[in-house]
């Protein structure tokens, strides 16, 4: 058909189309050839949503059809999308919209204003990052947080786990335990002092607790700063937008937003045997514990297993490590076991293939006395045996279960409550996204929740495409000899690549500053794993020696940039160091 050339034409078709527009929740203008109509129609038959589409090229006035099109919307091409009256536009937006989740709120009528443009809850380390930077780009938010007590009652402010009870107490008990092999290495530096030297438990704990508390008002200061709602109460969903609160006192509120982040975290695991919950402590009452925990199981073999049982050893306790099979599951085997060997030469005990099967209270007390009962699991054999405190470690589950994501079709890993999530931190209901311990196989570390939610924040509203980036994330085990890693385990590489196309470059080392007081020769050891097939680049880090955290965050970064062998064999050390090991490695594995 001619284009139209008079007015009185012009406004009829105007008027047809818009009356397509008008009486279809779903209008598709599209070309039956076209791959991005295609994309778009698939799309709606995905969601099961019925839309009504013109193929404008099998149609007599398909050419007048899009030039009205263009005057209507000023979009050249196919495919048109138009939603409950709304144009939406082509083919990336339509994607992109599916993506945000504003598509469904177009689909569902929703045009009405939410209270909140983005409700995270959480208020730890990725959640608190999320809702700051949402809010910096000029966004409503709100962050909710509740922390469950424990079974013994112990409860803490605003941070998350990495602030209360986990990196930062952490750090400083260990902190506290290497100043007491300092004191001791003091005198052979020639330091004199005759007073007795014991450790006050008390006066740690205060200290420490202070300074989280003065993280706790840091962080409530800082959300106010930004105008980010805080809320202290737990929430539940109860719509795909709407969710209910309930604070401490039982109140219930209900709130509405756009777009949702899920930051719940983690929380220990228990025992499911007879007196675990009643008698036993985990990682979330350790760190405010009130008094000195004495004589101490601690059941597992995780890394906060044997970093609490090596700081309490360091602390001068009687320590027992009860480990069901192998030490820091995931890790690379050569250097947990290197790490476990040095705890054990200095003071822990281990109790190995044994698990619990009950605990029971001999005498309540601060401590009291706990009678353990455990089996071997290679045979029949029962162990019995008295402790002050019984700490279990043998890992965390994701607060997912008590939220209501049932209600609104988010899914969750049945066995570990993990979410599965895209590349961009969205779950498989696209207003709802999820950060930090909870997503499924990813990395559980304070820092890579903290840089997810920052760049998910900015991709929402900031016109970012910068994604999280889960490769090569350097950690360290703070275990009294430190051991950090970043990359490949020698399992891993080896599992990836094929024995012949990996080398092994490794070294036992001695630290200076161990010399004096002759402490530990040759116990520090330093590895590295290079893919042959890739110009010898660096794909495993390994390091267990003094400052471990230190030494893998610079190396880390190095790996980043692609480093190989010979890269770093043309980096010149800074002497005396342990770092500067890495840079003159010669030995490998395979040269026996």
């Amino acid at each position: 058909m001619p284009p139209i050339e008079n007015e009185s034409g012009k406004n009829d078709l105007k008027s047809r189309i818009q009356q397509l527009i008008d009486s279809n929740q779903v209008m598709v203008f599209s070309k039956s050839y076209c791959p991005y109509c295609v994309k778009v129609k698939d799309l709606f038959k995905e969601l099961q949503v019925e839309c009504n589409v013109v193929e404008l090229d099998l149609i007599e006035d398909g050419t007048n059809y899009q030039e009205m099109l263009l005057e209507m919307t000023g979009q050249k091409s196919v495919p048109n999308v138009f939603i409950n009256k709304t144009h939406v536009g082509g083919c990336d937006k339509t994607l992109q919209a599916h993506k945000d989740g504003s598509l469904q709120q177009l689909l569902n009528g929703q045009n009405e204003s939410y209270d909140y443009d983005l409700i995270v809850i959480g208020g730890g380390s990725g959640g608190l990052a999320c809702s700051k930077e949402a809010a910096l780009l000029g966004k409503k938010v709100m962050v909710l947080d509740y922390v469950v007590p424990t079974p013994k009652g112990t409860s803490w402010g605003l941070g998350g786990t990495c602030v209360n009870v986990g990196c930062i107490p952490k750090k400083l008990m260990h902190q506290t335990a290497l100043l007491r092999t300092a004191i001791q290495d003091a005198r052979k530096f020639g330091w004199e002092f005759d007073e007795t030297v014991k450790h006050n438990w008390e006066t740690m704990k205060e200290a420490i607790n202070n300074y989280i508390g003065s993280l706790n008002w840091n962080y409530r200061v800082a959300l106010r700063d930004k105008k980010v709602d805080y809320v202290n109460a737990y929430a539940e969903f109860i719509d795909p937008h709407k969710i209910k609160t309930t604070n401490k006192r039982g109140k219930e509120t209900f709130y509405t937003a756009a777009r949702f982040v899920l930051a719940t975290g983690e929380r220990p695991r228990y025992l499911n045997i007879p007196g675990d919950k009643e008698h036993c402590i985990t990682s979330d009452d350790l760190f405010s514990l009130p008094y000195c925990p004495g004589k101490t199981l601690v059941i597992g073999a995780s890394y906060v297993a044997l970093e609490c049982g090596g700081f309490l050893a360091g602390l001068g306790l009687d320590v027992t490590v009860m480990v069901r099979s192998i030490l820091l599951r995931g890790f690379d085997q050569d250097m947990a076991n290197r790490a476990g060997e040095y705890m054990e030469e200095h003071g822990v005990k281990f109790l190995r293939e044994y698990v619990p099967t009950k605990i029971e209270e001999l005498e309540a007390g601060t401590p009291g006395r706990l009678k353990v009962t455990a089996k071997s699991t290679g045979s029949e054999e029962v162990i019995e045996g008295e402790y002050n405190t019984v700490l279990i470690a043998v890992g965390r589950d994701a607060c997912t279960d008590k939220i209501g994501l049932d209600k609104v079709g988010v899914k969750v890993n049945p066995k570990n409550g993990k979410i599965p999530v895209n590349d961009e931190e969205q779950t498989n209901v696209p207003h709802i996204y999820a950060i930090g311990d909870i997503l499924q196989d990813k990395w559980e570390l304070t820092p890579v929740a903290i840089q997810a939610g920052k760049l998910l924040a900015r991709r929402l509203y900031g016109g970012s495409k910068a994604k999280c980036d889960y490769v090569n994330v350097p950690t360290t085990v703070f275990t009294p000899m430190e051991y950090g890693a970043c990359g490949l385990s020698e399992e891993r590489a080896v599992g990836l690549y094929g024995q012949e196309n990996i080398e092994v470059f490794h070294t036992l080392f001695w630290p200076l500053e161990f010399t004096v007081p002759s402490r530990d020769n040759n116990k520090c050891y330093a590895k590295i794993i290079c893919n042959k097939l890739d110009n010898d680049r660096v794909i495993g880090f390994h390091y267990l020696g003094p400052n471990a955290g230190e030494v893998t965050q610079g190396f880390s970064a190095a790996m980043k940039c692609g480093a190989t062998k010979e890269q770093l064999d043309g980096t010149i050390g800074i002497h005396p160091t342990c770092a500067e090991i890495f840079t003159t490695m010669e030995v490998t594995k395979s040269s026996g």
